[in-house]
């Protein structure tokens, strides 16, 4: 069973793999077209700004293939900046995002003491707890969060967790069909992080 993960220089993609060897899959750094349609999941992760996110993704002529895939039904996890370029738009720059899910990228507004970035461990409140992602969780897991831009769906409902930060709710986490992504690092949230990735990895085998 493999994962492929997506290489477009914008990731911490070892750690992201070395988390997921641990959870039990066989994993594969590409960013050839024919080497993501054959895997069996596909993870995206990502680490910087939007703007130079998607015009990689595009240089790299991934834009449509990773549009093909996801359409396809194949198991699709999305890892911090690799949740906001799924999106329509971002308040922080220009570009057009992939427009997958419906919605915009939103940045956290100043409050009197709020640190932005939000950087370090905050707690989850799960929105769909019938998410595959967690299973063996209970409803409010601590994760480590690093990030000053937070996605807002055009649906609610696809929101399957939340965090606050300061007076401000936002979406942590999404799942709509095969599409899982969260804001959070998983690779960096300790047993709670391995356990997420743990059973993303279980349900790719269980539809291989």
């Amino acid at each position: 069973m493999k994962i492929a993960v997506v290489d477009y220089d914008m990731g911490n993609l070892h750690s992201v793999c070395k988390a997921l060897e641990y959870a039990g899959a066989e994993t594969l750094i590409t960013h050839v077209p024919s080497e993501l349609a054959s895997a069996d999941a596909i993870v995206l992760p990502g680490v910087g700004s939007f703007d130079p996110a998607v015009k990689k993704i595009r240089d790299r002529d991934l834009e449509q293939p990773l549009k093909d895939i996801i359409a396809s039904n194949k198991p699709f996890l999305g890892i911090c900046l690799g949740l906001q370029i799924l999106f329509d738009r971002s308040d922080e720059g220009k570009e057009a995002g992939l427009g997958i899910i419906a919605g915009t990228v939103k940045k956290f507004q100043p409050e009197p003491n709020l640190t932005i970035p939000q950087m370090g461990w905050n707690q989850l409140n799960i929105s769909q707890p019938n998410c595959s992602l967690w299973s063996e969780l209970g409803s409010a897991e601590w994760v480590y969060f690093d990030h000053s831009y937070y996605v807002e769906p055009s649906q609610p409902a696809i929101s399957a967790a939340m965090v606050t930060h300061g007076s401000q709710t936002v979406t942590a986490a999404i799942a709509q069909n095969n599409i899982m992504a969260v804001q959070f690092h998983p690779e960096k949230s300790s047993t709670t992080g391995l356990q997420i990735l743990t059973n993303f990895v279980r349900l790719a085998k269980a539809l291989h």
